[in-house]
Formats: C-alpha cells, structure tokens, sequence
C-alpha cells in the first residue's frame, strides 16, 4: 500500500539498506576492528534505541572475508546456543556437547586458514545465564585468536559481569558501549535519511509533524520509526501525500504505536506494502 501510493521500490523506516546515525556509526566502526582483531564486545541500551540497527549493519555489511554468525531470541540454554552455532556453519549435530564443541573449533579454524574471521553475535544477552555465557566463553577461547564474540542487551547485562564473582568474564571485555536516546537532529537527520532512501522529497512531513514525532517519541529509535510508519499507512487511508500533525494526531490516539514491537515487521507479516 505504501510502496503503491507513494510511488517507491522499497520500504520506508525499515532495516533494509540501513542508514547509519552518527552515534551508530561510530559504535559500528569500532566494532569491524574489533571483529578484525578479536575479543568480547557488548552493546547495551533501552529497548528500541538502535541495537539491531548495528547488529543488522554488521550482518549487511559483512565482506567475504567476515563470517557473522547471530544468535537471536530464543532460549539462551548452552544446548539450544551449540546448536544454532552448529545450524549455521552447517555441522551435522548428534546431540553431544563435546562433540558439538570440537567441530564448531575445527570449522573456525577451516575458516581461519581461508583468511576469514568469524563474528558471533548474541541478542536478548541479558537473558542468558551467567554459567552459560561462562561455558561459552570457555569454547570460545580455543578459537582462532581473532574470533569476535558481541553481546547485544539491556544496561543489567553488564551490572551482572560487575559483581566480583565474574570477574573472569568482565576482564575479557576489550569494547562496550551504550546507545543512547537520539536527539531532536538526530530524529530530523534519521527521518530524511529514510526518505531520501526511499526517493521520496523532504517535503513528505511537513516541520510541525516531525517536531511532534520528536516530543512524542523520547527518542526512542523504534518509537520514531513505528510513528513514522504508522503516519504514512494514515496518510494511504487519508489519500494525502503530505504529513502534517493532523495525520500524526491521529496516529497519537491509537495505542498501538507507543509499544515496543517493530511496526515494520509486524505489518510485513500481515502482508502490507
């Protein structure tokens, strides 16, 4: 529906053909030399302000000589970890931990001796099991010594690595960061990014509309992107292509926007474009 009334090939305020923030680029560039020389990474932050934007970045983004592996939602147990990481390098899997481990190593290094490196990355990581991050940290040291292994959670992630009994965890961080709310040019900054993605002129939200995006989205990244979505889907039913508060308003007074689900993803399941 979108793509039809406004004339465009791809999907607006999606993860697809990411534009990177400054503060996200930044967070980015710094973990491709990690990736490139080894270590543990964790990136943290509030629900919605751009972790999988630069986890999407990094598996977008990945050269041939860069192997991304994720590990995304699911229960953080060390069996269902071993087998994801099986799934992904294609490793027959018969159950066993110990063999599970050894042929992950020997894949890893098969990889190594083709030149490539292999990033592992664990999403929702404050959900897992200390003991389990702690076995797989213990795995992960007979990679080759440039592996990268990024943790991607909420702030808990790293107040749990603090407390003393791991330490053995937390002295192995060699990068961390926290994203942070985006500021009113950083809101203008991403929604033009957006546009000019799509080829749609500036024009599309009028000032007002985007100003009242920026109050009403605490700079929340996925607040922003699911109001910015939701105002385009109004202004298909309204039959207008300029958005003006009016249309944000409307948007305002449903309940669904100020959730913390991915507007995108659930209207690409429900078949809209």
């Amino acid at each position: 529906m979108i793509r039809a009334w406004f004339g465009i090939d791809q999907d607006p305020f999606s993860l697809e053909n990411i534009v990177l923030l400054k503060q996200q680029q930044d967070v980015y560039d710094t973990l491709k030399v990690h990736c490139n020389q080894g270590g543990l990474c964790i990136v943290m932050g509030e629900p919605g302000t751009g972790k999988s934007v630069i986890k999407e970045a990094l598996r977008q983004k990945a050269d041939k000589r860069m192997v991304v592996v994720s590990v995304n939602r699911t229960m953080h147990t060390y069996s269902n970890t071993l087998k994801i990481l099986c799934n992904a390098f294609s490793i027959d899997q018969n159950g066993q931990h110990v063999s599970c481990e050894k042929r992950l190593i020997e894949q890893a290094y098969a990889l190594n001796r083709e030149g490539k490196s292999i990033v592992t990355i664990i999403d929702e990581a404050h959900l897992l099991d200390i003991e389990v991050l702690r076995k797989l940290r213990l795995m992960f040291e007979e990679f080759p010594k440039n592996h990268n292994l990024i943790l991607f959670g909420q702030t808990e992630l790293l107040s749990r690595m603090s407390l003393k009994v791991n330490d053995d965890i937390k002295s192995r961080i060699t990068f961390s960061a926290v994203m942070l709310k985006l500021v009113s040019d950083d809101i203008q900054e991403f929604i033009m990014a957006q546009l000019d993605k799509c080829g749609l002129g500036h024009n599309i939200f009028t000032e007002d509309a985007i100003a009242l995006i920026t109050r009403s989205s605490d700079g929340i990244l996925r607040r922003i992107r699911n109001l910015a979505l939701s105002s385009m889907l109004e202004a298909v039913r309204a039959r207008t292509k300029s958005i003006g508060i009016e249309i944000i308003n409307k948007v305002l007074i449903q309940p669904h926007w100020r959730n913390d689900f991915d507007m995108f993803t659930e209207n690409k399941q429900m078949g809209v474009r």
